[in-house]
């Protein structure tokens, strides 16, 4: 399979260790890497990002067969796997680092994005406004090694995430 087959994917929905184990496992994604984007601090580390002063979102990029997997079809897993009511928060997590967002990177993926946010709209599901941007993506700057995989690596048991101090 060539490169040029390959597509890119990029989503924001809280934690990215959670978010990138729901999409790695899907069939027809090749590969998921954790990072930061949206933002203007240039390779912004962790602890820069935990401030929220970056402007960058934990997120998830993804590369897919669309052949495979459809693009529509990795936007509806999103809605499925985090809340898009909740501003700048999934569970514990509280912060714009952990905001919900699709980071676009075609027209054809706004399209699709947006056609599909306004169907959930519609389908009167959510009680409060989804409040995911749908915004361009930006360059994505690769989160620290310890965090790729992060859930892959410890398929042992649960982990437990202490917040930091």
């Amino acid at each position: 399979m060539s490169e040029r087959e390959l597509q890119k994917a990029t989503f924001a929905a809280g934690c990215f260790w959670g978010v990138e184990e729901a999409f790695r496992k899907l069939k027809g994604v090749v590969s998921t890497r954790v990072g930061y984007t949206g933002g203007w601090t240039q390779n912004p580390t962790y602890q820069e990002v935990c401030t929220g002063e970056t402007g960058h979102a934990e997120a998830v990029e993804i590369t897919f067969d669309p052949l495979v997997i459809s693009y529509a079809e990795l936007v509806e897993h999103f809605w499925n796997i985090h809340d898009p009511t909740s501003l700048n928060r999934q569970g514990w997590d509280v912060g714009t680092q952990y905001r919900s967002a699709i980071f676009v990177h075609s027209d054809e993926q706004r399209d699709i994005a947006e056609a599909s946010r306004r169907r959930l709209e519609d389908s009167g599901v959510y009680k409060e406004p989804i409040v995911t941007e749908i915004v361009e993506a930006k360059e994505f700057w690769p989160a620290e090694e310890y965090h790729q995989g992060y859930y892959a690596k410890r398929r042992r048991g649960v982990v437990k995430i202490v917040p930091a101090e």
